[in-house]
């Protein structure tokens, strides 16, 4: 019986023992979506195939901008790219200018007009280049676009104009258009410049020449005309002398003085 109740009393105390807390479960990390991959790169232009015998090459050398972004220069190139007439152009961009002028010994930065332009020429094979300022200031901008030989450094059109009340675009777009209209209006052959410098002299000297000779002949010319109204005065004092001798006399002798310094003049 002790036994039993001992056993009793244990169970007891076994029930009446506080239970162990068990430890509280982990949730799963929650895991994070992955992050988008960035766009894939555009894939690189291709390269500007030659241009052809049919194609006159023409390099945009300098594009300036004051009061503009200066990816309006680049907007400038990429619209007149695709608005040239290919047919007939082949447009080296203000880059490939730069780079190519970078290998020359001679190349001086800033050279746009002049004698200095042959270098261009050899270097890229340019027949012209472009010089190109676009500027605004608030809602007013302007382009100034200058289209240059390199043969002669000569300019051979320009083309500027400024909107007072107009957008940044419209300025890009106008200034596009009127370098479209400088090229479409050049012509197949190039005018000789020094052909026509030489004709000029020429037609300078024959009318220095003229103006010499009549110079020189003036002074005959007078003297004869003088001698022959002379003579005529003589003339006619002759016959007035049998009408009235004194005024005869007067007027003979007034056309032989006459006469007398018609050949003064010739002489001399």
């Amino acid at each position: 019986m002790k036994s039993l109740a001992l056993l009793a009393v244990l169970a007891g105390v076994a029930t009446a023992a506080p239970k162990k807390k068990e430890p509280p479960k982990k949730e799963p990390p929650v895991e994070k979506p992955p992050e988008p991959a960035p766009p894939p790169a555009p894939p690189p232009a291709p390269p500007q195939p030659p241009p052809t015998a049919s194609q006159r090459i023409v390099g945009v050398l300098d594009v300036r901008v004051e009061g503009v972004p200066p990816e309006i220069a680049a907007q400038f190139q990429q619209q007149l790219e695709a608005q040239v007439d290919t047919k007939h152009f082949w447009l080296a961009p203000r880059s490939r200018m730069r780079e190519t002028m970078a290998n020359s010994t001679k190349w001086t930065e800033g050279c746009v007009v002049g004698a200095c332009l042959g270098e261009v020429k050899r270097q890229t094979n340019a027949d012209l280049v472009l010089l190109v300022a676009l500027n605004g200031s608030g809602t007013s901008f302007g382009y100034v676009v200058t289209l240059v030989r390199t043969d002669t450094g000569t300019v051979l059109a320009q083309e500027a104009e400024r909107c007072d009340v107009c957008t940044v675009s419209e300025a890009l777009a106008n200034a596009t258009l009127a370098t479209v209209k400088i090229l479409d209006a050049v012509p197949d052959q190039l005018p000789d410049d020094k052909a026509a410098e030489i004709a000029k002299t020429q037609q300078l000297m024959a009318g220095f020449d003229k103006r010499q000779h009549q110079l020189e002949h003036h002074p005959r010319a007078v003297g004869t005309g003088i001698l022959i109204t002379g003579l005529a005065i003589a003339a006619g004092g002759a016959g007035l002398y049998f009408v009235n001798h004194n005024a005869g006399i007067a007027t003979a002798a007034a056309g032989g003085g006459l006469a007398l310094g018609g050949v003064f003049a010739l002489t001399f």
